[in-house]
């Protein structure tokens, strides 16, 4: 229960500390609409969609009134697409018409983005997988809120260096093929080692085969409660600011688990997870860079940055799972540039580059995350980037991810605005050292020895 106490704190951190459910994400399968048949598999899959997910932008609605928490996005994940549909889908041109379906079903349900148009080829590729893979570019062209998508790595089966190699020249290719937009298709793509089935997050979630027909996860932010709380204990000890920080994830996440079971409640479907992760926005004072600065950085990217960053997430972590017992998806802290107005000004200042946040990742909940890079950079460097960070992943068995944006016709020293949550971001330089021979070797790096384990 929550007591009289607990519920004026709360809306307190809500009017003036920028804390809110940043998304309620209802995962459904699909698996059950697989079909031979094109146009009977875009029928079954609008159906069910529009079916399972009816209720939810109204139930997400209700939620906020009743208890005046914000719940900022309604978000829906579906099962890898390339699972979906590979029995119909010969070309690359017949995925694309699924993604036309999702955008549609998404739009008549006024959700804000539908996850899932997914590939998993952490140990090789299928023909379906490479038709959806080549799909991507064109598809994130012609849709508004579809996400994609892949998952490259694990700890158990080692990196698809072929899958990674091709990720390289998709993230290229639609950063072209969304050139009127800055590029824009490349916010919407995410490739991943260790992804997990219950992400409730863009771009990456999709609803694991693990799952079942229908879930609720819901996903929470609060750097702004964070940042506020250690306020009031600056200059204090590490294990008084290691206390403060546990405490405020404990009841970070209680608001969490509130609202995802009363939506589980409302939508008639199992609750899966909580997610809490500290997940910045463009706003004033909802920034994890400025929590790292007022743990005692002078600015992130300094030294000391991946050593606070540690805390920070291991502390989040362990509030979570006191406050509830169905912690998952990638909990912890995120490190977006173009959504973190603390990590903008570090990059503007020269204190933060590619590779200290590449060193940050290793401790942190996913990777590098809406990163803009020169237009010009190839796609076997990009290619190279994302294998570094499956690598982190792979060998830590964590999950780690890139969201990299080559930002077509812009270079170093120009901004991109993407608007909204996305927000805008500095032109990042990339070592311009050559890698081309390592990721066009062929084949798969193996899985490390700690992966022996049955």
């Amino acid at each position: 229960m929550i007591d009289h106490r607990e519920v004026l704190e709360t809306n307190a951190m809500i009017l003036k500390e920028n804390l809110d459910v940043r998304t309620i994400t209802l995962g459904v399968s699909l698996l059950d609409c697989c079909d031979a048949d094109l146009d009977r598999l875009n029928e079954k899959i609008y159906h069910k969609l529009t079916t399972v997910a009816g209720d939810l932008v109204p139930v997400g609605q209700e939620i906020e009134k009743t208890f005046g928490i914000p719940v900022v996005n309604k978000r829906i994940s579906v099962t890898p697409i390339a699972m979906v549909g590979g029995c119909a889908c010969k070309t690359p041109a017949d995925f694309v018409t699924i993604a036309k379906t999702l955008d549609r079903a998404a739009e008549e349900l006024g959700v804000n983005f539908i996850g899932g148009y997914s590939a998993v080829i952490s140990k090789g590729m299928t023909e379906a997988d490479r038709n959806l893979m080549l799909s991507i570019p064109e598809a994130l062209a012609v849709t508004e809120r579809v996400c994609s998508s892949v998952n490259v790595g694990s700890t158990k089966t080692g990196i698809d260096m072929d899958g990674v190699r091709l990720m390289g020249e998709i993230v290229r290719k639609t950063a072209e093929r969304t050139a009127d937009r800055d590029s824009l298709g490349c916010a919407k793509l995410v490739v991943l080692c260790n992804a997990p089935d219950d992400n409730p997050f863009m771009a990456g979630a999709f609803h694991g085969v693990s799952e079942g027909d229908a879930v609720v996860n819901v996903g929470v932010s609060g750097p702004g409660v964070v940042k506020t709380a250690l306020e009031k204990v600056r200059g204090a000890s590490f294990e008084v600011l290691c206390e403060t920080i546990k405490k405020t994830a404990f009841k970070v996440t209680r608001v969490g688990q509130l609202v995802a079971r009363e939506a589980a409640k409302r939508l008639g479907v199992p609750f899966g997870i909580v997610d809490l992760s500290l997940a910045p926005t463009p706003a004033i004072g909802d920034s994890v860079a400025e929590i790292l600065m007022e743990i005692g950085l002078d600015s992130v990217g300094g030294p000391g940055t991946t050593a606070a960053l540690a805390l920070l997430n291991d502390q989040v972590k362990k509030g979570g799972v006191m406050a509830s017992s169905y912690v998952g998806g990638l909990s912890g802290a995120f490190i977006p540039v173009s959504e973190d107005q603390g990590m903008i000004d570090a990059v503007n200042a020269g204190n933060l580059t590619i590779e200290k946040l590449e060193a940050m990742t290793c401790v942190c909940s996913v990777g590098l995350d809406m990163i803009a890079v020169p237009g010009d950079t190839s796609a076997e460097t990009i290619a190279g980037i994302i294998a570094d960070e499956a690598a982190i992943g792979m060998v830590n068995a964590k999950t780690t991810a890139v969201r990299i944006i080559p930002v077509a016709g812009k270079g170093v020293g120009e901004t991109v605005e993407f608007g909204g949550l996305l927000g805008y971001a500095p032109i990042m330089p990339v070592k311009n050292v050559s890698c081309e021979a390592f990721v066009r070797r062929g084949g798969r790096i193996p899985a490390p020895i700690h992966s022996f384990k049955n």
